[in-house]
């Protein structure tokens, strides 16, 4: 029998896969497809929830997984990490509950405040979860927590129990995320929506660059989502462009930063769909990474979530 790294090799064995249970490994010689960011909710709960608005036409209606699965599941997709955009603490709970029997769901980066006195109590109450996998804050928060010694705690509590911190907000999001690495190198930071640059089909700015330079150099602990992709873009007719080589200026900046180590997949779903269908924002992502050979394609597509998060396998 060939050895593990001779099946890797011969690429029978996808890279990531070994070792864990569907969906994240699959049975045929195929790469696991993981994306890192989708959202669900739904409005006609009775405490109904905090975002969308109900004037939103796109996004306000109950989003679940059955209908994420009709478009991902074609593409190869094989499960999903669910950000949580409530700030209601039981709405971490609600996406637990709809991830138990949801294999598909593989891991849920929840929504606690750092500032908030009962942190590091609801921390071990949803991480005793093993698909809980960390938590998601804005730029400005995590700036007003490095100069908090209680808060640099909280966010140690993050790594201590082996969660990530996912960061959302502008350039500086990539200065963030390497303070953050300094201070805690153990601590897995994912950079969300590529610090969320517009897209105009040229080089991007000067400052988001040197950003992306500083986050890409603070140390393997850091990832970026390649997310957010078709809403950074400037419409055209009312949806985002569908040829990669108006985006390819701005992935290559990413591409050269975090590489195919660090970079991961995801969507934005739903949020996407007010810029362009599934099928698009994964075409573009899928094709730009592809070309970059078919063991950069395994890890940036799949195998580098696991890392990042360290998803569990489910059994």
């Amino acid at each position: 029998m060939m050895t593990r790294r001779e099946a890797i090799a011969k690429g029978v064995v996808a890279l990531g896969t070994v070792g864990l249970h569907p969906p994240l490994a699959r049975a045929e010689a195929k790469p696991v497809i993981i994306d890192t960011h989708t959202h669900f909710y739904d409005p006609t709960r009775k405490e109904g929830v905090p975002w969308p608005g109900k004037g939103d036409k796109v996004l306000y209606r109950a989003v679940l997984p059955a209908e994420y699965k009709k478009l991902a599941v074609p593409h190869g997709v094989t499960g999903t990490v669910v950000v949580e955009a409530s700030p209601w603490v039981e709405d971490n709970q609600w996406l637990l509950d709809l991830a138990k029997d949801e294999p598909f769901l593989v891991g849920i980066v929840g929504n606690l405040s750092l500032a908030d006195k009962d942190f590091v109590k609801n921390l071990e109450r949803f991480a005793k979860n093993p698909l809980f996998r960390g938590i998601r804050v804005n730029e400005g928060a995590l700036k007003t927590a490095l100069k908090d010694d209680t808060q640099i705690d909280r966010l140690k509590s993050l790594s201590d129990n082996g969660l990530s911190l996912d960061l959302n907000g502008g350039a500086e999001t990539f200065l963030a995320a390497a303070q953050v690495a300094e201070k805690l190198p153990k601590l897995h930071v994912v950079v969300n929506h590529m610090g969320n640059p517009t897209i105009d089909g040229k080089a991007p700015v000067e400052a988001w660059r040197k950003a992306v330079a500083i986050g890409g150099d603070a140390g393997a602990n850091v990832f970026c989502k390649m997310s957010a992709l078709v809403e950074g873009s400037r419409k055209r007719d009312g949806m985002a462009p569908t040829d990669l080589a108006f985006y390819t200026p701005t992935l290559d900046v990413l591409w050269k930063a975090f590489g195919p180590d660090r970079l991961m997949f995801g969507s934005n779903w739903p949020v996407s769909d007010i810029f362009g269908k599934f099928e698009t924002v994964y075409s573009l992502a899928a094709k730009y990474v592809k070309e970059k050979g078919d063991e950069a394609f395994a890890k940036v597509m799949g195998a580098n979530a696991v890392k990042a998060y360290q998803l569990k396998p489910r059994g």
